[in-house]
């Protein structure tokens, strides 16, 4: 429990902390004479494109940090119990507590165990293929990162050509614009285009941050299915 709240703290901990960072930019690089809420004032209807975009992702990012944890991929009660029926020998019970768990874990020795009969090369192979089938299951749930972390700067541009037309329009209507005339389509281009980029950074790292823990921890899962194994009568007539 103390670990899946620390993966949830450090999920939003980052997200304000480069928040704040962007906040700060923002009131450096205009002198401090906008607040953030002018700032966001000046994005439009696109700006709210990004709220909902950085929610969602937030959502994402939160439930992965959740869902994806070797607490979740192998359940100790799950593993346990495989491991004690595979030192009693018993394969069969082996199976069945594995075929009736949906983890990664159950669903790796399940597809290793099935294949018994044929000797431990073949659990071997098994298991390999479905792992392979699972690793894929977890990549495509941590994709959606990725996708919000390449929409994010899209968005930007249609702010920023939503502000040039702004621009333009006033251009149009008035025989000689100021500059301050000119300066709510400018605020728009730059504000959303800045928040753009802002929101695929913070997703992008996100995303190549998950891909590293998928990997690492489908590969922890994989040796402590390959050890369990080891311990059974396959293992050893394959030596022989």
């Amino acid at each position: 429990m103390k670990k899946r709240f620390g993966n949830v703290m450090f999920g939003l901990a980052t997200f304000a902390a480069l928040a704040s960072f962007a906040g700060t930019a923002f009131g450096q690089e205009h002198g401090g004479g906008k607040t953030m809420m002018e700032l966001f004032e000046a994005t439009g209807w696109v700006g709210w494109l990004m709220v909902i975009t950085s929610v969602t992702g937030t959502i994402v990012l939160i439930q992965n940090l959740l869902e994806i944890r070797m607490e979740k991929l192998a359940p100790p009660g799950v593993t346990s119990q495989i491991e004690a029926a595979i030192n009693e020998g018993d394969l069969d019970r082996a199976l069945e507590v594995a075929l009736s768990e949906q983890c990664y874990f159950g669903q790796i020795m399940a597809g290793g165990l099935i294949m018994k009969e044929a000797g431990y090369e073949h659990v071997i192979n098994g298991m390999e293929q479905v792992s392979a089938e699972e690793s894929f299951k977890l990549n495509a749930k941590i994709s959606n990162l990725s996708l919000i972390g390449n929409v994010a700067p899209l968005i930007g541009l249609l702010g920023t050509v939503t502000g040039m037309i702004s621009s333009f329009q006033i251009i149009e209507t008035k025989a000689a614009p100021t500059p301050a005339d000119l300066a709510v389509g400018v605020y728009e281009s730059l504000v959303n285009t800045t928040l753009g980029l802002f929101l695929a950074i913070v997703f992008l790292t996100c995303f190549f941050f998950m891909k590293n823990r998928v990997t690492r921890l489908s590969l922890n899962a994989n040796l402590m299915a390959v050890e369990m194994l080891k311990n059974t009568r396959l293992y050893e007539k394959d030596r022989h």
